[in-house]
């Protein structure tokens, strides 16, 4: 066998640790960058927050011998490897928006709030069962019931079962816990302790002044019939009560007043904020996008560790090199991440501007490639920008991602977002006749009239995606 050297050109594409960088950074999500930024400043002394530093770092530039804040060396044109634009804009000394926006002098100043601290259910009952003249044995076998309710009040483990699971000493019996039950169902709020939605009900209504309109009738609707009132099957609960359609109607208006879920109110769990990353206002009549401050990050280089290693030449000093162009390269990601969702951002508010008009109703079909062809970009970045980032509007806050909808056909050759159409599907079922409900086959019949071709089936699958209840379950007495 005969050996040989061939020499073959070849060209594929790196992915560089920067780049890698910056494609991580540019899909997380507001909280997910704040503790990867946090991991930064922990681990680099190079890297420092100027949250908290009055002096504008763009009006005082470093002194001389300090390296720049930032990098335009390392990054230029890396980004158009994966269809991230780079603007180019060189070495900015700090993360400054010129469309993020900067505060009045009448903003009020931001002090830390406080929430106060929420009262559990175990806690109000407990405060409210030491106020009685139980006595200790009776408040711990109440204790001992309050600590097997569930976040909404309900007691859902049975007494028998529960007896059994005491030590044998305390000669507990399961009479006891029945008279113990008694005591906390007393308590406020009131249905707490019941073992079913229909006792729940029950002990509410137990709590009316006998006089109480058609309290009679709903306390044998709960009592008895409560899965036919659910199945709104109102013929036959007529014919179970004995009445009329106006105490049929009483009964209904009494029931659905009451509060299924006594404990809801007092529940502890965790209330989740969302901090937009884009500001959506009009001004002069046009729909501007602008990056929300208080979701920008502002970081820069430590002044002090820089000059240090300006002067010092020693072998330390090619870890710190190091470290300084790491910080360099998280800055200018993180300019580049909050400058990609600001141009992604307004791309959709220019094509959705009869949505900040008109509401939902007016939203037009839009897919990722539209805006990934305006801006030159790839799709998986338009993805990627869109994916748990918020926008604040004057019609509320959206994830980026709710702007884009599916294209169904019109009569006319056009196109109906998926999204205008829920809407109109909405609007149809609020304004109908609550004693003669649209059927999913009479909704698509009126779309048809309003040029919009859809499937009953379509109809049916958007109408269960807003939750709204079936022709049988919507009509009333």
């Amino acid at each position: 066998m005969k050996h040989s050297l061939q020499l073959r050109l070849s060209q594929h594409l790196t992915l560089t640790p920067q780049l890698q960088q910056s494609i991580r950074l540019l899909q997380l999500s507001t909280l997910e960058l704040n503790q990867e930024i946090e991991k930064f400043l922990q681990d680099n002394p190079l890297l420092e927050r100027s949250d908290d530093i009055r002096e504008d770092p763009v009006s005082a530039p470093p002194q001389p011998g300090t390296p720049e804040y930032t990098s335009s060396s390392t990054t230029s044109g890396t980004d158009n490897q994966t269809g991230n634009a780079d603007d180019g804009d060189g070495g900015r000394p700090e993360q400054d928006y010129s469309h993020g926006g900067t505060r009045d002098d009448n903003d009020e100043a931001e002090y830390p709030q406080l929430a106060a601290e929420t009262q559990t259910l175990r806690e109000h009952l407990i405060w409210q069962l030491s106020l009685t003249n139980l006595s200790e044995r009776d408040q711990s076998l109440v204790t001992l019931l309050i600590d097997s309710l569930d976040d909404d009040g309900y007691l859902k483990q049975d007494l028998d079962e529960l007896v059994t699971l005491l030590p044998p000493e305390l000669g507990i019996e399961v009479d006891e816990l029945h008279i113990a039950l008694r005591h906390l169902q007393n308590l406020e709020p009131t249905g707490v302790g019941a073992r079913d939605p229909g006792e729940c009900l029950m002990l509410q209504l137990m709590a009316l002044p006998d006089s109480t309109p058609c309290r009679t009738q709903a306390l044998e609707t709960v009592k008895h019939h409560l899965d036919v009132l659910a199945a709104r099957d109102y013929v036959k609960l007529r014919k179970l009560l004995h009445c009329d359609d106006a105490v049929l109607r009483g009964v209904q208006h009494l029931i659905i007043g009451l509060n299924p879920r006594p404990g809801s109110s007092y529940s502890s769990g965790d209330t989740r904020y969302v901090i937009p990353d884009v500001i959506v206002k009009k001004t002069k009549d046009v729909w501007l996008a602008a990056l929300n401050p208080d979701a920008m990050p502002r970081l820069r280089i430590n002044r002090l560790y820089a000059d240090i290693l300006q002067r010092n030449r020693n072998a330390g000093r090619q870890q710190l090199a190091s470290q300084l162009q790491e910080a360099r390269w998280l800055i200018k990601n993180v300019q580049q991440r909050f400058d990609t969702i600001l141009r992604v951002s307004q791309a959709i508010v220019d094509r959705q501007r009869h949505f900040f008009d008109h509401g939902e109703i007016a939203m037009r079909p839009l897919v990722l490639r539209e805006i990934a062809e305006t801006l030159d970009l790839h799709e998986s970045t338009v993805s990627r920008v869109t994916t748990q980032k918020f926008m604040l509007t004057p019609r509320g806050i959206f994830e980026l991602k709710y702007f884009f909808g599916s294209h169904v056909t019109t009569e006319t050759g056009g196109g109906a977002s998926s999204i205008a159409i829920r809407a109109l599907i909405k609007q149809l079922v609020s304004a109908e006749n609550a004693k003669k409900p649209l059927s999913d086959s009479q909704i698509t019949e009126i779309l048809g009239q309003q040029g919009i071709v859809v499937a009953r089936r379509t109809v049916a699958k958007y109408r269960e995606s807003m939750q709204i209840l079936p022709i049988n379950l919507r009509k009333s007495i």
